[in-house]
């Protein structure tokens, strides 16, 4: 793999750890020990077959610079197009807030519980912060894919590092009373789904992955992108189910609920309660731990924010395209759509919606069908995909999609 395939692969990772690998460890802290170790085993193939199944959707493509707007708009017409290009929309632009929303709420925290301080005026607070983030992503993706190759190694190696200082304070209650139960195991298990695929989805970059790699290796974009999908997945499985599990073995069910209904982030619980922690390592770098704990939180909310600005800018450009006949310009399509995301991210952050409520009940579904389902839809219904009809592969992908669906719906018919 050379240095710009490498690249890529921390992207895909850096677009992936962000908002939802800090809400995970909350989502799975009731769940206990038998859904946390199905899920590490079902991880890889869960992700890295529905995010391959999407890139070569796009590499189908003959064209080099076609985007996943594009391709399904030549292969499901003017409306079936339109229909999953707002799909795709819809499945990332929410993302974005849930980001802002993130940020917002660990500066919040950490300057209340950090540093002391009043709580400032959220509406000045959300303005400030989510004005720095359109203006970043305002330089364009050359910027922006930089911007997160350089956050992803030293991000990776904090991760790791908050992970190992938790080891002291392990206890084995997460093992205690360790009872298999298929009624409430798997239900655990699936409705986890959502928060899963969330937690790992990358699908805003890897259109232009895909991109990227027919431009780059031609005939052999699907190898060199499904090896660039499986490091990037190999890596953030390996680091977030480790991270998982570390404050699994450490933190009780009531913290994570404590957590969920303050719509923070596991690192702001962290800082939030270092001074609870007994043992001789962590009492040397707790004074440190609850100033970086945040820190991290909020830059890798940042750098994902980043990634997903990616992908919703261009399903938002193709919609603006099409609304108005390809009579708009790409430069004042792109402003529109800086000044919209801006103006409603803003909203959102203020206003402060319940963060795993939206991963449940609205992006994980929505991922789910453009994750799982169109690209299957694709490989059996058009000539230039049929190569890739592998009944087992693709069965395990559309058994897995529904369910994360069936899950969503669940939620919002039962919670």
């Amino acid at each position: 793999m050379n240095r710009r395939d490498l690249f890529w692969a921390l992207s895909l990772y850096g677009t992936a750890i962000g908002a939802g690998v800090l809400f995970l460890p909350i989502k799975m802290g009731s769940g206990g020990l038998i859904p946390l170790v199905m899920m590490l085993i079902l991880a890889f193939p869960v992700i890295f077959l529905s995010h391959r199944a999407l890139c070569r959707f796009v590499i189908s493509s003959d064209a080099t610079s076609d985007d996943i707007t594009v391709v399904a708009q030549k292969y499901f017409g003017n409306i079936g197009g339109m229909i999953i290009t707002i799909l795709y929309f819809c499945a990332i632009f929410p993302v974005l807030l849930i980001y802002a929303v993130g940020i917002t709420n660990t500066l919040d925290s950490f300057i209340v519980n950090q540093l002391h301080m009043n709580a400032p005026n959220r509406l000045l607070l959300s303005f400030v912060l989510v004005g720095i983030l359109i203006f970043i992503v305002s330089f364009g993706q050359e910027v922006i894919v930089k911007v997160m190759s350089a956050l992803v190694v030293p991000f990776i190696i904090v991760l790791i590092l908050i992970a190992l200082s938790l080891i002291p304070e392990w206890n084995t209650n997460l093992f205690k009373n360790v009872d298999f139960s298929w009624s409430r195991d798997i239900k655990s298990l699936w409705l986890l789904l959502p928060v899963m695929v969330f937690s790992f989805n990358h699908s805003c970059i890897i259109s232009s992955l895909a991109v990227y790699s027919k431009e780059k290796y031609g005939k052999d974009a699907d190898i060199k992108s499904s090896k660039i999908i499986a490091t990037s997945n190999i890596l953030m499985i390996a680091t977030v189910m480790f991270f998982v599990f570390s404050f699994m073995m450490c933190l009780s069910p009531d913290d994570f609920k404590l957590a969920q209904s303050e719509n923070i982030s596991i690192l702001s619980l962290l800082a939030n309660i270092a001074d609870r922690f007994q043992n001789p390592i962590f009492k040397v770098i707790a004074p440190i731990m609850i100033y970086v704990a945040p820190a991290i939180a909020f830059v890798a909310m940042w750098k994902a924010f980043f990634g997903h600005y990616l992908g919703a800018q261009e399903g938002f450009n193709q919609i603006l395209f099409k609304l108005s006949n390809h009579k708009i310009s790409p430069s004042f399509a792109k402003k529109i759509t800086i000044s919209l995301t801006f103006i409603i991210a803003w909203i959102a952050s203020y206003m402060n919606p319940q963060i795993l409520g939206m991963i449940d009940k609205f992006v994980g579904p929505v991922l789910a069908i453009i994750l799982f389902i169109i690209p299957l839809i694709a490989i059996y219904s058009f000539d230039e995909l049929k190569k890739y009809k592998k009944p087992l592969q693709n069965l395990f992908i559309l058994i897995f999609g529904l369910l994360t669906i069936f899950a969503a719906i669940y939620s919002i018919i039962y919670n």
